[in-house]
Formats: structure tokens, C-alpha cells, sequence
């Protein structure tokens, strides 16, 4: 079996690691047949390809594979994760640094949801972050209105099921009480759609700020809002199994940023005036 497996890696995620595209944006390109391997269009990516293949975009020969790395981002409240948005609201990879590369998001943070965002560059650390197998822990600093009592959290940690939907156990502490607002920290270890804010108000709280300090062993640390830290190369080795080049971790990147389709210790931000309404 293994003798019939073609070498090389499919034509898409090739086209991904060069910085082309997404690979579900490198399959549009070789479907509208944009796409050349040794000097003739394709229209299928189901094609695999190696080093001695001659591949060219729109007649530009393809760039050398960009070595995978991540960042750290810290997101503000008020941008939308996603490349473009139907209701022109500004998105993350609008107030990114000009000098980043293409870059795409680990999971999402919601519109008025801030703090640690992952970003990569390589699809397959994309994936491997995202798979619910990974089980790394998330944490966040979460602001709901009201004066709860601990038992009134129970029902977090012992997992809930909203709408016949399964929530897991989170882990959850309640910090103190400020005002009319309480602080709790709350992990988990998978990511469904607004989970943290359907939990609380099934438990009759209203988030007002959520702040993911942590994903598994990258943390928020001191980064400000709109900054971008680069995970060094010894760092993505340990924790992933990967590496990068020597000077790859020295910039955030030389090229210009495309827009995609499609260990320090956590501290705790200090509140900021105002609220954020939803997740």
C-alpha cells in the first residue's frame, strides 16, 4: 500500500506554506485555473507535488515555503476575527503591524471578546491547536454583573446542557466582588460559540468583559492591546515538536501582510472603563 502512495505534499497545502493563500483559497485559485505545474494548468488539488515540480501563480514561479511560526496577539474589543466582514466592522488583520505575513487566527475571540490571540502562518499548526484532542487548557478573566455566591457556579463546573447542547466542566473561581460587578476566572478546554457567555447566562449571569489571558502554554503576559509577539524558535520547538529557522523568530516577517480567507506568566489586565456587551 505504502508504494502506491504518491510522494510529496498536495498542491494546496504547498501553496499555503509558500504564503499564496489559505489552502481553501489555494483550491479556488487552481479551480479558476490560475495554477501551472511543470508548465500546465490544473483545475483539480488533488494533485500532489515535490521540490522538483515547477509550479507557478498567475505566471509567477512560487515562492520558497515560509518556515511555520506563531505570535501572540492581543486582540482590543471591537474587532472581528475573520479577513473581511459582511457588515464592514474592522477586523483583526486590519490593525495588524504592515509587516506581518499572511497570517491565519487559532480559533476566534468574538467582536467584543479581547486578549490572547494565536496567529501562524502554517496550516497545519493552525489545525493541530484547534483539534478538541489537544486538550490544552484556555483561560479567562471574566466580568459579569451581579454579586454571585460560589454554589451559584456549580453548575459550570459540573457541565451544562443549553438548547440540548453539552457543555464540559470548566473550571471556575470567583476572584471578588467589585461593585455591582464580580471578576471570576474560568478555564476550559474545548471552544464552542460564545461558550463562556451562554453558560454564564444560563446560570443567570451577564458577562460585561472577557479577557483570555492563556491558551495551553502560550500566555497574554504584559502584551498591550494591538501588540505582537513572536513565539521564539525553542519555545515552538518544545511545546509543538517544530522548529523555525535560526533568524526566523528576529522579525515578525519581511513580507507584506495578505489578508487570509476564510513563557511569561499571565497577568491579570486592569479593568478599563466601559463594557463589552456580547460575545
Amino acid at each position: 500500500m505504502a508504494e502506491n502512495t504518491p510522494k510529496g505534499d498536495r498542491i494546496a497545502k504547498v501553496l499555503a506554506r509558500a504564503g499564496v493563500a489559505s489552502r481553501r483559497q489555494a483550491e479556488r485559485l487552481i479551480e479558476a485555473g490560475r495554477v501551472t505545474v511543470n508548465g500546465a494548468a490544473i483545475d483539480s488539488p488533488a494533485l500532489n507535488v515535490t521540490a522538483a515540480d515547477r509550479i507557478t501563480v498567475d505566471g509567477k514561479p512560487l515562492a520558497a515555503a515560509e518556515p511555520a511560526r506563531l505570535w501572540l496577539y492581543h486582540k482590543p474589543a471591537g474587532l472581528v476575527t475573520s479577513a473581511r466582514d459582511e457588515k464592514g466592522r474592522k477586523t483583526v488583520f486590519d490593525a495588524l503591524p504592515e509587516d506581518m505575513p499572511r497570517v491565519m487566527p487559532v480559533g476566534r475571540l468574538d467582536l467584543n471578546s479581547e486578549g490572547l490571540l494565536l496567529l501562524t502562518n502554517d496550516g497545519g499548526i493552525k489545525r493541530k491547536l484547534e483539534l478538541p484532542s489537544t486538550g490544552w487548557l484556555r483561560k479567562y478573566r471574566v466580568r459579569v454583573n451581579g454579586k454571585p455566591a460560589d454554589a451559584a457556579l456549580a453548575p459550570l463546573r459540573d457541565g451544562l446542557v443549553i438548547e440540548g447542547e453539552r457543555f464540559q466542566p470548566m473550571q471556575v473561581t470567583l476572584d471578588r466582588q467589585q461593585g455591582a460587578n464580580a471578576w471570576l476566572t474560568i478555564g476550559l478546554r474545548e471552544g464552542r460559540n460564545r461558550e463562556i457567555r451562554r453558560a454564564a447566562e444560563a446560570v443567570g449571569l451577564a458577562v460585561n468583559r472577557l479577557i483570555r489571558v492563556s491558551f495551553g502554554p502560550f500566555q497574554l503576559g504584559n502584551l498591550k492591546p494591538g501588540e505582537v509577539q513572536q513565539v521564539k524558535e525553542r519555545v515552538l520547538k518544545d511545546q509543538l515538536g517544530l522548529g523555525t529557522k535560526p533568524d526566523a523568530a528576529a522579525k515578525p516577517g519581511s513580507r507584506r501582510r495578505q489578508k487570509p480567507d476564510g513563557p511569561s506568566t499571565a497577568s491579570r489586565p486592569a479593568p478599563r472603563k466601559g463594557t463589552a456587551r456580547d460575545r
